[in-house]
């Protein structure tokens, strides 16, 4: 028989035809589309941090007080309004850069900042993929820091097996608190965005009592704040930054094999697609939906163990701050991909310790401009179309929108 690379007289194949021993076309194809389909996201969301650093160089302009005293005689003097102007951005956004990477300390900061936001943003993302709106990562959060931080300072325990009991209690305490959402989603059909909302407030709600109690409150004191962990539960440091921010990244890396390359993953995607189709197909809808929400709590769950191991932070009623809320802006940012979530919580981090920064600058730029920067990047992000006409980028289905369900990509 001749050989299925040859053609039947014994020569070279004839054009067009497929030889078996090379990969399949259609895998390259397949490359090339996601490759292609990643592109436009790309270049939109760069263009949309582009436009927000435009807008917030607006913003510092009407807010620095030379700038605007050098437009009151601006026809007089016009350079002396440019120079002022050049010189509140420059100094402004220089600080910004320096404040978040420009050294060591900055770099060690923007890293231990964005690692729970990283986690928490890849427990907002999960829940995404599977088609439901995990809006509780900071109740999560919060319940994995009670659980971690308990442990991490009422027990006593070797080095080792401390810091990892108390990690696992956090995971532990933020998976139930999530899981609580799947099953009452899969049990009841209860809306998850309902009651990830008010088990937020239950959360917080359980952390304040829990501070009124002699078991969490530091000895001696009365204040709602509770004792710091012991040194042998906090976790080791690797150059110079807790090791937090490696946990972060395995958990990226675990999400992305759990999404893209595992049978469950595959369920997961199929369910957020289209949950009636995935029914039809023999999946379990109720499995699937809690599932998702179990692992999504331990996510953030780790975000929170992050907090109180990582910094020895004692916990307050105001713990967390909004990490868990900000955890919702990441994975937008990052369109629901594990990549795209590590990458907007590191440009998160970097944004909120810059910050700083900008604000001890010479321009004293008001803190709360970091945050409008970060609103205004999400605001972009979320309307490729103005963004695309600002920029005349040309047309293209380039899968970027956000989808109500799932944000499949």
């Amino acid at each position: 028989m001749p050989d299925q690379g040859q053609s039947d007289e014994g020569g070279p194949p004839p054009s067009g035809s497929t030889v078996t021993k090379d990969k399949p076309a259609g895998s390259h194809r397949r490359a090339d589309n996601r490759m292609a389909g990643w592109l436009p996201s790309v270049t939109v969301t760069f263009a949309s941090i582009a436009l927000a650093l435009l807008v917030g160089a607006v913003l510092i302009l009407v807010s620095d007080r030379e700038v605007i005293e050098s437009f009151s005689y601006f026809f007089s003097y016009p350079w002396d309004a440019f120079r002022s102007s050049a010189s509140a951005i420059g100094e402004s956004y220089k600080a910004l850069v320096t404040g978040s990477v420009g050294s060591g300390g900055a770099i060690t900061a923007t890293l231990e900042r964005a690692a729970p936001l990283i986690c928490a943003g890849l427990a907002v993302t999960l829940a995404f993929r599977a088609g439901l709106f995990n809006i509780g990562a900071q109740g999560q959060l919060v319940l994995g820091a009670i659980c971690a931080g308990y442990v991490g300072f009422h027990y006593d325990l070797p080095p080792v097996a401390h810091v990892v009991a108390a990690l696992a209690a956090g995971l532990a305490g933020g998976a139930l608190w999530g899981g609580l959402v799947g099953l009452l989603k899969a049990r009841t059909g209860a809306h998850e965005v309902i009651t990830t909302i008010m088990l937020n407030y239950v959360g917080a709600a359980l952390l304040t009592y829990l501070l009124t109690k002699e078991s969490f409150q530091q000895p001696g004191s009365d204040n709602p704040r509770s004792e710091k962990v012991a040194a042998d539960a906090t976790f080791p440091e690797l150059l110079g930054v807790h090791s937090g921010i490696l946990l972060a990244l395995l958990a990226a890396v675990g999400v992305w094999w759990l999404l893209e390359r595992s049978t469950v993953g595959f369920e997961l995607r199929a369910v957020g697609a289209n949950a009636d189709a995935g029914r039809t197909a023999g999946m379990s809808v109720a499995k699937v939906y809690t599932l998702a929400m179990i692992v999504a709590g331990l996510l953030a769950g780790l975000a929170g163990a992050q907090q109180v191991l990582g910094h020895q932070d004692s916990l307050t009623a105001n713990f967390g701050g909004s990490i868990g809320f900000d955890a919702i802006t990441v994975a937008l940012l990052g369109r629901a991909t594990p990549l795209g979530t590590v990458l907007a919580g590191l440009l998160f981090g970097a944004l909120s310790t810059g910050g700083l920064a900008m604000q001890a600058s010479a321009a004293s730029t008001p803190l709360a401009l970091t945050q409008v920067l970060q609103a205004l990047i999400v605001l972009f992000v979320a309307a490729p179309a103005l963004v695309k006409a600002v920029f005349r980028f040309r047309e293209s289905d380039d899968g970027g929108a956000v989808m109500a369900k799932g944000w499949n990509s």
